[in-house]
């Protein structure tokens, strides 16, 4: 029997099995030469150069300032410290678009499918202009034909005096906490925890009795109430720094530049384009029946939409909302063209320049952008499989 068998079975490299393996250790072997060659040839190349290789150099003086720092910053300051900055800026810039694209998406989205003509034909506007429009020709256009064309700071647009839009940006009251405000932000986290708790406890008690507890009233007076009571029993420890005039420019304040404004504004309506796209297709996936029968049992419209409608259609919505958000985080990296003062613009442009340490910097910015969109994947994959309709 074991004679037979071994005839039926052939010779060796007829077994698929064994072919497939031997492909793919050729092709691991022949990926691994690749990549020593390659390595091998760049620190040749380097050291013919004279250009020294590793992270040392992160702990040398910068000698650069940036117009916007999120952290304190100096041109005293090392190039780590210029890498955290342009992060954080970067950080910034894409939670703030993610925001606002999600929420103009949605919208637009929604209105798209409204019986209203006016309001259907605007959104199916916004949605063919913007997304044909390229990202970079909308952030020039916010920067130089919109914001560049303000007035000076002497003749800047004011709202209440307290307010100021000029060419150099936003002018905002800056808050000063005194001491005691502490207290407020622990009461908003203490809040957030509760209202989280009682949501839970809301939607168990409303599957058990059937009987649901005004969640949105309760938890919006939670968190508006506690951190407020808290802030007026300790006596209202905050000051405000209120921007004025002073010769030429502002003192006081804090001011928002007018290129991360044009930055967000482009990322924000563009994205949200393609967002509203996302969202029609999510709503007009839920079958029809079940509308009908939610409008069978007297339900009014906009229950019908956030009870019935958008939980179902968040099933086709959220995959591609996804990519969305990674879309947007990667397209912030046009900051450069502005001078919006991001990981690109500071570590991959200023610090490259000033010190050749092209491959480590160039390492390090690829490394962060990819741990960025896998961290919000992970969590968007995440809150999917929790809304995910399960059958029974």
């Amino acid at each position: 029997m074991l004679r037979s068998s071994s005839r039926e079975r052939g010779p060796l490299w007829r077994d698929p099995t064994f072919r497939a393996l031997l492909v793919q250790g050729i092709l691991l072997l022949a990926l691994g030469a690749f990549v020593v060659m390659v390595v091998s040839n760049t620190m040749a190349n380097l050291e013919a150069r004279g250009i020294t290789t590793g992270f040392g150099f992160l702990q040398d003086r910068a000698g650069f300032s940036i117009p916007q720092t999120l952290i304190e910053y100096s041109g005293d300051s090392t190039y780590a410290r210029t890498f955290v900055v342009g992060l954080l800026n970067t950080l910034l810039v894409s939670a703030m678009g993610i925001v606002a694209a999600t929420l103009i998406g949605f919208a637009v989205g929604i209105a798209r499918l409204s019986p209203n003509w006016l309001l259907a034909r605007l959104a199916s506007a916004y949605v063919e202009i913007f997304r044909n429009i390229p990202l970079l020709v909308q952030i020039l256009f916010w920067y130089f034909a919109v914001l560049q064309a303000l007035p000076s700071p002497r003749n800047s647009h004011s709202l209440f005096e307290v307010i100021f839009l000029n060419v150099r940006g936003v002018v905002l009251p800056d808050p000063q906490p005194l001491a005691g405000f502490a207290a407020t932000p622990w009461a908003l986290l203490v809040a957030v925890i509760a209202t989280w708790g009682m949501v839970r406890f809301a939607r168990r008690r409303q599957a058990r009795t059937g009987r649901p507890l005004p969640v949105f009233k309760l938890g919006a007076l939670l968190l508006i109430g506690l951190p407020l009571a808290t802030f007026l029993v300790t006596g209202m420890p905050l000051e405000w720094s209120i921007p004025s005039l002073q010769g030429f420019n502002f003192q006081g304040g804090v001011t928002v530049l007018p290129e991360l404004i044009a930055l967000w504004l482009a990322l924000s309506i563009y994205t949200a384009s393609f967002i509203a796209e996302i969202v029609r297709s999510g709503i007009q996936s839920v079958p029809e029946g079940q509308v009908e029968a939610a409008k069978a049992l007297s339900l009014p419209a906009g229950i019908i939409l956030r009870k019935v409608v958008i939980p179902q259609a968040m099933r086709v919505i959220v995959p591609q909302l996804t990519s969305q958000h990674l879309n947007l985080i990667k397209n912030s990296s046009l900051a450069t063209a502005i001078g919006y003062p991001d990981l690109v613009a500071v570590f991959s442009g200023t610090a490259l320049n000033q010190t050749g340490q092209a491959i480590e910097i160039v390492a390090m910015t690829m490394a962060v952008y990819l741990l960025i969109n896998l961290v919000v994947s992970a969590l968007m994959n995440l809150y999917n499989a929790r809304t995910l309709l399960k059958e029974r």
